[in-house]
């Protein structure tokens, strides 16, 4: 199947368009409008510097739902323990600059670009894009970012610069944004490290259905550092 390019009227193809893999349009921009609109229709961007934009909506999709989130006896207890401080939103540019930092397994360079950056920090500043930051000795350790629309959280980059840290912050997020009913966390594509946390692969036309689901909820904007709660489930095995 063809990839589309984006037309001057900025609207996308429908999802089911895409190529396999999961290429579906190339163009556009990276105006908050433009992603916010992706986004709502579970597409999102993700291309190399010396490459056009590249929009996105893979089938199958990797996604995490909260209530399922597998905590394991070891990070149960490092959690517990309070081995890394949690934050959110604290330091939106610190994440994603570390994420694009990040030495990727298979990967040349990154994928996240300067404008890719400066768009995300443009989100944050919106309200809509959210970082998670776990601390160990006053150092950012790991750390993931996202958008969120409704009831659905879209997982963007995580990083970690000491072992378990990333779990520990995605871990503390997916606890809280069950305790606020969220429905979905878009893990995009498989990796073992969120499998191991209880994600799997549904259909695109099943994700969709979810995606409308959660977006009749309104969004939670803001700094959710001061807006989450902090409670959270006891850890399981």
């Amino acid at each position: 199947m063809p990839v589309f390019r984006i037309t001057a009227d900025g609207l996308f193809p429908p999802s089911a368009c895409a190529a396999p893999g999961g290429a579906l349009a190339i163009g556009g921009d990276l105006s908050p409008d433009r992603l916010l609109a992706a986004y709502s229709r579970g597409i999102f961007p993700w291309y190399s510097e010396d490459e056009p934009i590249i929009w996105w909506s893979p089938d199958p999709r990797f996604v995490l739902f909260p209530a399922d989130l597998h905590v394991s006896k070891t990070m149960g207890s490092l959690l517990r323990k309070g081995t890394f401080e949690i934050t959110i939103d604290k330091d939106f540019p610190a994440v994603i600059s570390a994420c694009k930092k990040s030495e990727r397994p298979g990967q040349n360079g990154t994928w996240i670009t300067d404008d890719m950056q400066e768009a995300y920090i443009r989100l944050h500043e919106m309200g809509f894009a959210h970082s998670v930051e776990a601390w160990r000795d006053d150092k950012l350790s790991g750390g993931l970012y996202g958008v969120s629309l409704g009831r659905c959280f879209f997982g963007e980059s995580m990083f970690t610069h000491v072992k378990d840290a990333s779990k520990a912050a995605f871990i503390t997020l997916v606890q809280r944004l069950d305790a606020l009913s969220f429905t979905l966390i878009d893990c995009q594509m498989p990796t073992r490290h969120l499998a191991s946390l209880g994600a799997v692969e549904i259909s695109r036309g099943r994700f969709l259905t979810l995606l409308e689901g959660s977006l009749r909820f309104p969004t939670l904007t803001g700094n959710w550092g001061a807006l989450l709660p902090k409670s959270q489930k006891r850890a399981t095995s």
